[in-house]
């Protein structure tokens, strides 16, 4: 749709065309709350970690800090912002790498934690009551936490439609 059609605030605009005015207007309006909600997630995150690391140092600081250090990275020109997304992008593909080498690193050679009595293993996904040992109601649990991980995705139909020539550019990205 967003090589097809490409508007600005895809998504919602797709909604209203293909479904109804209403379906448009729920979704642009729920894609800002889920917006507010991830930014607010995150910059906790943040000061939460930052907190284990520097405990002395109060979380609204850390909250404060991160929200200046993104509002001048914003304030930076596109290129800047550009380049910084690509070296940050980078940073988390070689983090997701080195966390499945590392993953199966543990597997493969066995490696236990200090007192541990489980040892780690292929074995693991069907021992201790399988894949479901507390019923289906954990697996629908954790959609939540999915959908969580994968909120962003959608700023690729927005990019198409803010894009010069979509339908040369979209289909390569």
């Amino acid at each position: 749709m967003a090589v097809r059609h490409p508007v600005s605030g895809s998504f919602g605009q797709y909604a209203s065309r293909y479904l109804c005015p209403l379906a448009g207007f729920v979704t642009g309006w729920t894609y800002v709350f889920e917006m507010a909600i991830v930014a607010i997630a995150d910059v906790t995150a943040f000061s939460i970690y930052m907190g284990f690391w520097f405990p002395p140092v109060d979380r609204w600081i850390w909250i404060l800090a991160i929200i200046c250090l993104l509002a001048a990275l914003n304030l930076l020109s596109v290129k800047v912002f550009g380049e910084l997304e690509f070296w940050f992008s980078l940073i988390k593909v070689v983090a997701i790498i080195a966390m499945i080498v590392g993953g199966a690193a543990i597997i493969v050679f066995g490696f236990q934690a200090g007192g541990s009595t489980v040892a780690p293993g292929l074995g693991n996904l069907v021992e201790h009551g399988g894949f479901f040992p507390f019923g289906f109601d954990g697996l629908l649990a954790s959609f939540a936490v999915v959908m969580f991980a994968f909120g962003g995705i959608e700023t690729l139909g927005i990019t198409a439609g803010e894009a010069s020539d979509p339908r040369r550019l979209s289909p390569r990205r």
